[in-house]
Parts: C-alpha cells; structure tokens; sequence
C-alpha cells in the first residue's frame, strides 16, 4: 500500500476521534449543567414553600397614559354622565344630595300611653303639617292594649306634640289598614313635603330606598328590592326592617313616596313588609283629598306647614 493511500486514513480517523470525544464532552458538560439548574429551582421552590404568605393586596396596576387624559372635557363629561347613569339605572341608587334631601321630610316619632311606657317609630311629611306613620305607632290596635297619652314628633332635636286626625281598620300589625295620619299645630317652616306617588307598579325587583328611624337612633336609610305583593294587598321586600323604622318611608328611583314600612318576618330583619300607598288615606288631608289625588298619576304634595 502506498503512503498516499495511507495518510488520508489515518487524518479521517483522528478527526473522528477528536469529534467523537469533544461530542461526548459537551454533552457530559451540558448534562451537568442541566442536573445544577434542576437542582437550583428545586430549592428555590422549597424556599418559597417555606415563606410565610404575604398580605393580600389589590390588583390595580400604573399606567403610562390614562384614557380620560387624552379626552376633551365634552367626552370627558358626557362618558362620566353615561357612567353615572348606568350606575344608577343597576343598583337603583340615588344622588346623594336627593337623598339627603328626602330625609329631610322624615322625623322620628314617639308615642307614651297611660302607664308611662313608651314607643318609637317614624313619620314622613306630606304637606301643610299632616305627616303619615303606622296606625300602631300612635294608637292601640285593640282593647287590650294600653291607651295613648301623647304623641311627639322629634325634628332637628326639638319635640312638637301632634294630634292623630285619622287612621286605618288595622286591629293587628302588619295588617293593610296599619295607617295613620297625625298633624302638628306648631310652625315648621324648613321641613320639605313628600312627591308622593300613588300609582306606582311595583314591579318584581325594583329597587328601593327604604328611610326610617332605625333603633331610634335618628333617620337612617336602607337600599333593598320588591319582592311579591301579599294576598292582602301588602308587600314584601328584602330591605332592613329594624325596630323603629315603621311608619318610615318607601322611595322609587325617582325619590317618590311610594309605600310605608310596616313590619318584617319575625327573627328576619331583612324580610320587611311594605304598606302602598293609596288615595284613602289622605281623605283628611286638604291638599290630598281622595278627588284632587284621583285626578294625578303620580301626586305631589305640595304647601309648607
């Protein structure tokens, strides 16, 4: 065999075996190199398992840009309108200076009978001194109870003794005819009359906004929704009826006067029972008499007292 033949053989044999050993290096190194990470995140994960868990925190985030910025101040105003609306139209909230407003027409309401015993409840205004409350509230329902001495109203810490001028055929609580109007004789001249709205639909959750003089703590108000009318022309609602809050008010979205709360479920003060309102009821009162009311979908009362 020739020397020519022999050199290029033996060249192809080195290379491969150089290779072959370089191959078989790197992937020993890379095997290594493989085996330290896994064993890396391993005890990264035992550390984080041995952490203690931190504080719960929100998750809103820094943005670069805000969108509202780079709006003009007529779309900035119109989507903060659109936002508020729609708001509104879902919970069935209103403004905050309207409710402030209504409850402003809302006092609280204390009864004594002849036995020295006493009783709180609410009265909402309805124009020219006639308030509407609960005809348990400031009579006895039956004959054995005891009989009334007094009725007062409390306004903006001032009491004022009022006089009961008409009242239901409730002889129970929680009855259809639990209704009673009550008149003040005093001048108040800042107290606001109700929008009162006697044909209202009651529709199956609607939401509401129920103000009342809850544990006797003054006027405090509670958001809730209808639920079904009763067999006896009541209502239910899933509103807090706490002690004190009969006689109350029940508002609409549009901040009427719609119903009275009367009583809940016994041990349930979010099952509450709501009394409509109905043109009966303010035959005694001048500006609301059955005739004048009739004649309006939705009656305002109207005049100071």
């Amino acid at each position: 065999m020739s020397t020519r033949r022999v050199f290029p053989a033996v060249l192809a044999s080195v290379f491969a075996l150089l290779f072959f050993g370089l191959g078989n290096y790197l992937g020993a190194r890379a095997s290594a190199d493989s085996d330290v990470r896994l064993a890396e995140l391993r005890a990264e994960v035992e550390l984080l398992r041995k952490r203690p868990t931190p504080d719960v925190a929100g998750t809103s985030g820094t943005a670069r840009a805000s969108a509202m910025a780079m709006m003009d101040d007529a779309s900035r105003a119109s989507l903060i309108a659109d936002v508020k609306r729609q708001l509104s139209d879902e919970m069935g909230l209103l403004p905050v200076n309207l409710l402030r407003e209504r409850s402003e027409s809302f006092v609280e309401l204390y009864s004594y009978d002849d036995r020295g015993s006493s009783s709180y409840g609410t009265a909402g205004y309805v124009g020219n001194g006639y308030f509407i409350t609960v005809k348990h509230g400031v009579m006895p329902l039956n004959d054995n109870q005891q009989r009334t001495a007094s009725v007062n109203i409390l306004y903006k810490g001032e009491a004022f003794p009022v006089t009961v001028v008409d009242s239901g055929t409730a002889d129970a609580e929680v009855h259809p005819g639990d209704w009673a109007i009550i008149k003040v004789d005093a001048d108040i001249p800042d107290l606001p009359p109700l929008s009162l709205d006697m044909r209202y639909k009651y529709e199956f959750a609607d939401p509401i906004v129920r103000l009342g003089n809850d544990y006797s703590k003054g006027i405090i108000l509670s958001t809730g929704y209808i639920g079904q009318r009763t067999a006896n022309g009541l209502l239910t609602s899933l509103t807090d009826g706490h002690p004190g809050v009969s006689g109350g008010g029940v508002l609409n979205r549009s901040g009427n006067l719609i119903g009275i709360p009367i009583g809940r479920m016994e041990a349930d003060y979010r099952f509450s029972f709501i009394l409509p309102l109905r043109e009966e009821m303010f035959r005694k009162v001048p500006s609301l008499s059955a005739g004048a009311a009739a004649a309006k979908v939705g009656t305002v009362a109207s005049g100071g007292s």
